[in-house]
């Protein structure tokens, strides 16, 4: 039945960001305005793709598809990622840029969402030709991109060094201007932070050690001590893993997609990451049971941090999931079927959009770095991503509470404005979340005007 039912559900991810989306809607503050400007938020403002020819090292010229979607400027100019992957497409790169335009607003940083793609396979790639491809797209995309239109940042098999490709190639296409913060993530030496690399796992410690003091698990009110299993060993999973570990979490469990291990009694995380780099997978870590890939979401433990693609906690697994709280360090993990049936289990959910925003801050932090041409401490990048973390957080938590004691209410304003009898579920954190971000876009908007 579990089966049938996976089959069913729509794992489009743009299809995915509009449901969540409309389950937002309801919870509006102020209706007088809102029901009219919905569609104008949710579509992008823009959608690029363009058809790049790049020599391969054989010497073949190889055509390579590649996405740019500016979902909204009402709050900023565009940022985010731009990724290497077979899967990219347009609804995949819809879909992120949505979410990093809630990302930013509810961590109150002043961009809107953007994101990018080019549809390749980076592990058949060479470094020569990962710098053609970055080069021929930041060459295609032209002025759509710029310091103060659309900033990319690295994403899923990009890094600080396609970022410096980016800026290099952007630099020599307008001489004689600043041109540091076309992008972010960039190596040190060319104005990047160092805390950039592990922001976003550092971000999600943060969020979920004030989340547990706040009372956000009953019974659990400290990271010290709670076991946690980490899936996905990239840049976000890896540093997960050993700062959570150092925050005195026991990490019991972590797979790559090669497969994953386990230990009760917790895995030196050191030790693994050094066999990652080593051998390519934890998954042949001696020390510790085998586990299959996706087995490695059912573990029981306190927390569990998906740390790798989307779409990996469906209806076809989430009855067996059994954790207390879900950070979702990766961006759209658990389908909304699935925040259904956790919700119904009592599984906390710590959404994308306010777990694994500490790298858009920190990429924010860099970019007015490069504007005022000045160079911060780590220290204080750290300290200020750990306040803006906490206070998004408790802002969310706080709106949850809010958004279920007001329910009743919500439900029959509903009902008079729109006119019918629609169904609106206790909300969730990711709800609440959604709420608040989109709140906020809702009204730069609607004081900024539509002109002409």
């Amino acid at each position: 039945m579990a089966a049938t039912i996976a089959r069913m559900e729509d794992l489009n991810l743009h299809h995915i960001a509009h449901k969540q989306f409309e389950r937002s809607v309801p919870f509006a503050d102020e209706l007088d305005g809102w029901l009219g400007i919905a569609q104008w938020l949710f579509e992008p403002d823009r959608i690029i793709e363009v058809t790049m020819p790049v020599m391969r090292d054989d010497g073949y010229v190889h055509m390579f598809r590649g996405y740019r979607v500016l979902h909204s400027t009402v709050r900023g100019p565009g940022k985010g990622g731009i990724r290497f992957h077979p899967e990219a497409g347009p609804d995949e790169v819809k879909a992120l840029a949505t979410w990093m335009s809630w990302k930013c607003a509810l961590v109150d940083v002043p961009f809107g969402g953007a994101k990018g793609g080019v549809v390749c396979d980076p592990h058949q790639l060479s470094q020569r030709e990962k710098e053609r491809i970055t080069r021929r797209l930041t060459t295609a995309l032209g002025d759509t991109i710029g310091p103060f239109t659309d900033i990319p940042a690295p994403d899923l098999y990009t890094d600080s060094q396609t970022m410096a490709w980016i800026y290099d190639t952007y630099a020599m296409m307008h001489p004689g201007e600043a041109t540091l913060p076309v992008v972010t993530g960039k190596p040190v030496a060319l104005g990047g932070i160092g805390a950039r690399q592990g922001a976003t796992a550092q971000g999600a410690l943060y969020a979920t050690e004030h989340f547990l003091e706040i009372g956000g698990i009953a019974g659990l009110d400290r990271v010290d001590g709670a076991t946690v299993v980490v899936q996905g060993f990239g840049n976000a999973g890896r540093h997960a893993a050993r700062l959570f570990r150092e925050a005195g979490a026991v990490v019991i469990g972590v797979s790559d997609s090669q497969g994953g291990v386990f230990d009760r009694s917790g895995l030196d995380v050191i030790a693994v990451e050094r066999h990652k780099d080593d051998a390519g997978t934890v998954a042949t870590y001696p020390d510790g049971e085998r586990v299959e890939r996706g087995a490695i979401l059912e573990v029981p433990c306190d927390i569990l941090i998906p740390a790798a693609l989307e779409n990996q906690i469906t209806t076809s697994n989430a009855e067996r999931i059994d954790a207390r709280l879900i950070v979702e360090a990766a961006n759209g993990p658990i389908t909304p079927e699935a925040d259904d049936i956790l919700a119904t289990k009592g599984v906390k959910v710590l959404p994308d959009i306010l777990a694994n925003a500490g790298g858009v801050v920190v990429s924010y932090f860099e970019w007015a770095q490069n504007i005022e041409n000045q160079r911060w401490e780590d220290t204080d990048v750290l300290e200020k991503l750990r306040r803006r973390m906490r206070r998004a957080t408790e802002v969310v938590a706080t709106k949850r509470a809010a958004m279920v004691d007001g329910l009743d209410s919500y439900r029959s304003r509903w009902l008079d404005a729109a006119g019918n009898d629609r169904h609106i579920p206790v909300p969730d954190l990711r709800t609440a979340a959604q709420t608040v971000a989109i709140g906020r876009c809702r009204d730069a908007a609607l004081q900024r005007g539509v002109w002409p």
